[in-house]
C-alpha cells in the first residue's frame, strides 16, 4: 500500500518548507468554516470540525484565525460552497483526482481543465481516474507525540487496518466509514494530530522517467497551489523527494 509513494506523503513533507503559509491557512480556514456551518460550532461535538482545528493547529495557524474562521460560518450565509472532484491524467499518464471546495464551479471547472491543459493531460468524467485508487480513513500523527511501537500497538487496538511509521509522521489506516470511531479511541492518547482525511490511496504506483519527474511536480504543485483546490491524489511514485 502506497504511504510515502503517494503525492499526500511528498506533499506532507514539502509543506514543512512552504512558502506559501498562507494559502495553507486559506485552505484550512475555508474547511473550518464550512464545517462549523454544517454542523455545530463546538468542535468537540463536531467531528469534522475538530479535524480541520487539528490541522490548523498543526500547520501552526494562529488561534484569532481558527475563531475567526469559525465566527465566519454564522456571517458567511450568501456563499454556499460545494465539495466538487475532478479526475483525470497528468503528464506521464499518471492518474490524478483534485478534491475543491468552491462557491463558483464554473471557474473551478474551467481553472482545473486549463492546468490539465497546460500540462498536456487532460479532465476526464467521475470514474476514469478513480478506479485506480481505493478511498480510505487516513490519520497523520506527528512522530514526536508517539514512538512506532506504541502507535502500531494503539493503531489495533483502536480498531484501524494499517499503521506506518516515516521519517516525520505515522500513518494510520482504517475503513473510511470508521475513521472517526478510530479517532475518538486515538484521542485518548494522542493530543495533537497533522490531519484526519477520507484519502484516495493509489492501489498501484505509477514510475516516471527521472528526466519527467519536474514536470510532473509542476503539474501537482500547479494544481495544489489553486485557491479552490483542497486535496491532490495521484498514483505517481516520486521515489521520496
Amino acid at each position: 500500500m502506497a504511504g510515502h509513494s503517494h503525492w499526500a506523503g511528498i506533499k506532507h513533507k514539502k509543506g514543512k518548507a512552504d512558502k506559501q503559509r498562507s494559502k495553507i491557512f486559506s485552505k484550512l480556514s475555508k474547511e473550518i468554516t464550512v464545517a462549523a456551518k454544517l454542523g455545530d460550532k463546538d468542535p468537540a461535538m463536531n467531528p469534522r470540525l475538530r479535524s480541520a482545528v487539528q490541522a490548523a493547529r498543526s500547520a501552526n495557524m494562529p488561534k484569532d484565525n481558527i475563531e475567526r474562521a469559525i465566527d465566519k460560518s454564522s456571517i458567511a450565509t450568501g456563499a454556499n460552497f460545494e465539495n466538487l472532484r475532478y479526475e483525470g491524467f497528468g503528464p506521464e499518464k499518471i492518474a490524478v483526482i483534485v478534491e475543491t471546495l468552491t462557491d463558483n464551479k464554473n471557474r473551478t471547472a474551467s481553472n482545473i481543465r486549463t492546468i490539465f491543459q497546460k500540462s498536456g493531460g487532460s479532465l476526464g468524467t467521475q470514474g476514469s481516474a478513480s478506479h485506480n485508487f481505493q478511498q480510505l480513513g487516513i490519520i497523520k500523527i506527528d512522530k514526536k507525540e508517539i514512538s512506532d511501537e506504541k502507535i502500531l500497538d494503539l493503531a489495533i487496538e483502536s480498531g484501524a487496518d494499517e499503521c506506518f511509521s516515516y521519517e516525520d509522521y505515522h500513518e494510520v489506516q482504517c475503513q473510511m466509514s470508521e475513521i472517526y470511531n478510530i479517532k475518538k479511541n486515538l484521542e485518548k492518547i494522542i493530543v495533537n494530530f497533522i490531519s484526519t482525511e477520507i484519502e484516495w490511496v493509489p492501489l498501484n504506483s505509477v514510475e516516471v522517467n527521472k528526466d519527467n519527474k519536474d514536470s510532473v511536480v509542476d503539474f501537482l504543485e500547479t494544481l495544489e497551489e489553486d485557491d479552490d483546490v483542497q486535496n491532490v491524489y495521484s498514483n505517481v511514485n516520486l521515489g521520496g523527494i
